[in-house]
């Protein structure tokens, strides 16, 4: 019986035919890593296609001549702009004599040192805050107030207290990034399931031991989520960070672009921008993979 059941199943040639098809489609069974190149695909040409659409609704404006040229630039004309300011042309440097990825690098290295010293300041306040009860009541009002303040409120406080160097940069970006983290940690150490606690307990583990092997690293992927938020709060204020002395910073170049009305190196910065960000966002979700790959998974 076995054996005519495996010469059923195999061809003229010898060789297995494809495997019945549950669904009753017709189609053999597709590999996992074939279905998701198939569905990487697809979307990644959903993206182009919304992209052509938007490039050609943008022309058709500027062809119309709804507003002036100054106020809207054709997409040509931003990516004029996009070459010359990360070429060097009849001896002219960039923008401001730099370089934009060159801009755009002094502003993600701001970013970075802003981000780095509110993850260093925003987890132990977080941790506080969601453990220490007499704590939270005092520190938690003060980080909601941090939160609501938009960065251009105190920028003017830092500038008189730090100058115009790279100190109140830093600072706006340190305020800006730490309520995210902060609020993210203590809301993730509040909502650690107790009965990980009474276990850790049992075992005999003190205070200090239950916070770092118990609740931080059950924490940790909401930790991370809200250092997400909070570099993403960074990059959306280091445009208000370097309207003070900013050059070189892509948030100066965009600032001394407006005042002269240069309004396609405006965008192109703009765009600059944001596709960094999109890079960075998808470096910090890998190192969450990374660091906590249990998340998603029951």
């Amino acid at each position: 019986m076995s054996t005519l059941t495996t010469a059923a199943a195999a061809g003229p040639d010898g060789l297995p035919l494809p495997g019945p098809d549950p669904a009753g489609t017709g189609a053999a069974a597709v590999s996992p890593r074939r279905e998701r190149l198939r569905e990487a695909f697809r979307w990644g040409a959903l993206r182009i296609v919304a992209l052509a659409v938007l490039l050609a609704a943008w022309q058709a404006v500027v062809s119309a001549e709804l507003w002036p040229r100054v106020l809207v630039p054709s997409p040509g004309d931003v990516w004029r702009q996009f070459v010359l300011a990360s070429t060097v042309h009849d001896g002219v440097r960039g923008y401001g004599g730099h370089l934009l990825i060159e801009h755009l690098g002094v502003s993600l290295g701001r970013i970075g040192t802003g981000s780095a010293y509110a993850v260093l300041a925003g987890v132990p306040l977080g941790l506080l805050i969601g453990t220490v009860r007499p704590l939270a009541v005092v520190l938690e009002p003060a980080v909601t107030f941090l939160r609501t303040l938009p960065p251009l409120a105190y920028l003017s406080l830092l500038v008189i207290w730090f100058g115009i160097d790279e100190a109140p940069k830093i600072w706006l970006l340190v305020i800006a990034a730490l309520p995210p983290i902060a609020a993210a940690t203590a809301a993730a150490v509040r909502t650690v399931p107790g009965q990980l606690v009474e276990a850790a307990r049992a075992l005999g583990s003190g205070p200090t031991a239950l916070l770092l092997s118990v609740r931080l690293p059950s924490a940790l992927p909401e930790i991370l989520t809200g250092v997400r938020i909070a570099v993403g709060v960074a990059y959306t204020s280091v445009v208000a960070a370097e309207t003070i002395n900013g050059v070189p910073g892509i948030g100066g170049m965009i600032r001394d672009a407006q005042r002269y009305n240069q309004t396609a190196l405006v965008i192109a910065g703009i765009l600059a921008i944001g596709l960094s960000g999109i890079v960075l966002d998808a470096l910090l979700r890998l190192v969450e993979r990374i660091a906590v790959p249990w998340r998603g998974r029951a």
